[in-house]
């Protein structure tokens, strides 16, 4: 189902994992993205970045507005998995089959590679895992990295998987830019790293569970959260309820 344009896959959480551990096993790219409202909206303005998520091989509902568009168009909505959720579940899968993740870490971010690496070891062990803090020209464009090899080449298709925590459409942007790599699985995950590293307290399940964990993210960062929260829960919510689809 498309919501405002924008391909939503409705699978269970048991189809969605299927899915991923059919990606790892197959030889080639696949990008994935967990949708919000605030993804939505961007594409409306943003043609290159709705393009994008439509030629995803996956886009899971994050976010309980995403469930309420599907209430108004007449469907039900089979599972919503927050990003740092799906995130772990990618890194227990891999943790398993003793892959190798390239971490992409945007170097002006609340968490380093150095920090991002050290929990993921921890609680990850047979995890290959490498990666570099990359500095961004507007959000968009890679300019700089540290921790690189012998050469100024990312060397993400040494990897099996790629995480870009860019923020989106910057980390979108980024992963497509990567198609052609040897790598199997790629997804952007935003802020989620700064849940594991410990630099942002999650929500009380109880509030995740009744779709509230964003009133959470506006109490501790009122002036950062305050537009993005307007967009998503005033915004969005009058854009799919005056749409025909």
């Amino acid at each position: 189902m498309k919501v405002l344009g924008v391909k939503i896959d409705n699978l269970s959480k048991k189809e969605i994992l299927e899915k991923i551990e059919f990606f790892l096993n197959e030889p080639s790219f696949h990008q994935l993205a967990t949708v919000n409202p605030e993804f939505v909206l961007e594409a409306q303005q943003d043609e290159d970045f709705r393009n994008i998520l439509n030629q995803n091989d996956l886009n899971v509902a994050d976010g309980v507005g995403i469930q309420y568009a599907f209430w108004r168009f007449g469907k039900k909505l089979k599972a919503r998995i927050a990003g740092v959720d799906l995130l772990e579940e990618i890194l227990q899968i891999a943790n398993h089959k003793k892959l190798s993740v390239f971490l992409a870490i945007n170097k002006n971010g609340l968490s380093s590679y150095s920090e991002i690496k050290t929990v993921l070891e921890k609680k990850y062990p047979s995890l290959k895992i490498g990666g570099s803090d990359i500095e961004l020209n507007h959000q968009s464009a890679v300019i700089s990295h540290q921790n690189r090899e012998d050469d100024d080449r990312l060397p993400i298709a040494d990897y099996d998987i790629l995480f870009c925590n860019f923020g989106a459409p910057a980390q979108e942007n980024f992963i497509y830019s990567q198609k052609d790599a040897k790598i199997r699985l790629a997804m952007g995950v935003g802020g989620s790293f700064d849940f594991l590293t410990g630099k942002i307290t999650r929500a009380p399940i109880w509030m995740r569970r009744v779709g509230l964990e964003w009133l959470w993210r506006f109490i501790q960062e009122p002036s950062y959260r305050a537009g993005r929260i307007f967009k998503a829960t005033v915004v969005f919510p009058i854009k799919i309820l005056f749409s025909k689809k």
